[in-house]
C-alpha cells in the first residue's frame, strides 16, 4: 500500500535539522494534514519554537510550542512486531515535550519491545487558537493515518494503540473515549478509517477537570480561567468512559504532587463501572513526570516491562 496522503513522507533515511527534528520530507517525519494546516485552521502568527532544556547532549529534553502544522516523528524497530503506539507527550497543554516522554521511550519500547512509535507534535490551546478540540483532531487524524498505512510500516491494523503522559494522557483518554466524536471535517480516504485505539496506556495522566485532583495548569489552558461546571465535567475523562473505550493500562506514583494519583484512581473506577478491561499500577514513589529516565532506584522502573507484557496480552480481534 502506498502511504496515503501524507506529504511529509518520503523514502530514505531521515536527516536531522538544527533543532533535532527530522527534516521535512524525510521518512521519519510525517505531516498529519494534506494541506499542512488542519481543515478550517489558520496558521499561528508565531513559527514553531523548539527549546532545549538540557545541558547534556546525551539526555536531550526539548519541547515545542506554536505548532500550526502538526507532525509525527517515527521510531521504527529493526524487526517490527506488528504493534504501534501513537505517543501523546505531556506539557500541561502549554508545550509538547519531545524527549522525556518521546524519544526516551525508544530503548525500552522500540529496541527491546519491537514496537513502532509515532510521537505526535500536536496543536495546543491558548496560543491564539480557541479550538479546544484541535489536539483531539490531531490525535484522531494521527491514529487514522497510522492505521490506514499499516502495511507500509509492517503493522497489524488491529494492534494500533495510544500512550499518553500527563496532559498527553488526558489527550489519549479523550481519544479513547471520543474516537468517533467529530473533531474536524473529513478531508480524504484516511478520514474514513477508524480512529479507535485498540488499547491505551495512560501514564500519570491528567483525568479530572472538575474536582480537587484537577491539574490547574492543564484545566486553565484547555478550558479557560473560570470554566462552567458542565464544561469541567465534560472534559473530566472519568465521566466520559463508554463500554467501547479501549482496554486501559494505568501507571501513577502515589506521591505525585502535580497530578495526584486520584486522577488514575477515578479513571480506573470509571472503566470498571463501564466493564472495560483495565490494569492499574500505583507505585509508592516517583513523583510526576518520571517517564523512563527518572526511575533509578525506584520500583517505578518496572513500568515499561509491565506495559510491554500487557500490550502483548491484548487480543487482536477487532476489524479496523
Amino acid at each position: 500500500m502506498a502511504f496515503l496522503l501524507a506529504p511529509g513522507f518520503a523514502a530514505g533515511t531521515a536527516a536531522a535539522s538544527m533543532d533535532g527534528e527530522p527534516a521535512p520530507g524525510s521518512a521519519q517525519r510525517i505531516a498529519l494534514w494534506p494541506a499542512g494546516l488542519a481543515p478550517g485552521d489558520n496558521a499561528l502568527p508565531q513559527a514553531p519554537q523548539i527549546v532545549e532544556r538540557s545541558a547534556d547532549p546525551a539526555l536531550p529534553d526539548r519541547y515545542v510550542t506554536h505548532v500550526s502544522e502538526p507532525w509525527l516523528v517515527v521510531y521504527r524497530p529493526a524487526r517490527p512486531n506488528g504493534t504501534a503506539l501513537l505517543v501523546t507527550p505531556g506539557g500541561g497543554y502549554q508545550r509538547v515535550v519531545l524527549d522525556k516522554e518521546g524519544s526516551a521511550l525508544v530503548p525500552a519500547f522500540v529496541d527491546e519491545g519491537g514496537i513502532t512509535l509515532f510521537v505526535l507534535r500536536y496543536r495546543l490551546p491558548g496560543e491564539g487558537r480557541e479550538d479546544r478540540d484541535a489536539a483531539l483532531a490531531d490525535a484522531q487524524r494521527a491514529l487514522r493515518l497510522i492505521r490506514a498505512n499499516a502495511e507500509q510500516w509492517q503493522l497489524d491494523p488491529r494492534r494500533i494503540g495510544v500512550i499518553g503522559f500527563s496532559a498527553g494522557g488526558h489527550l489519549a483518554a479523550r481519544l479513547g473515549n471520543g474516537f468517533d466524536q467529530p473533531a474536524y471535517p473529513a478531508t480524504d480516504a484516511v478520514d474514513r478509517v477508524s480512529a479507535r485505539p485498540d488499547f491505551q496506556l495512560l501514564i500519570y495522566p491528567v483525568i479530572d477537570m472538575a474536582g480537587a485532583d484537577a491539574h490547574p495548569g492543564s484545566r486553565g489552558r484547555l478550558l479557560g480561567p473560570q470554566p462552567e461546571p458542565a464544561l469541567q465535567r465534560r472534559y473530566s475523562m472519568q465521566y466520559q468512559v463508554r463500554a467501547d473505550t479501549p482496554p486501559t493500562f494505568l501507571v501513577h506514583a502515589g506521591d505525585d504532587d502535580a497530578v495526584p494519583v486520584g486522577n488514575s484512581l477515578a479513571f480506573y473506577a470509571g472503566l470498571r463501572q463501564a466493564g472495560v478491561p483495565a490494569e492499574l499500577h500505583v507505585f509508592p514513589r516517583g513523583g510526576h513526570g518520571f517517564g523512563t529516565r527518572g526511575t533509578t532506584g525506584l520500583t517505578t522502573a518496572a513500568w515499561p516491562r509491565l506495559a510491554l507484557d500487557w500490550i502483548a496480552a491484548q487480543p487482536a480481534e477487532r476489524a479496523p
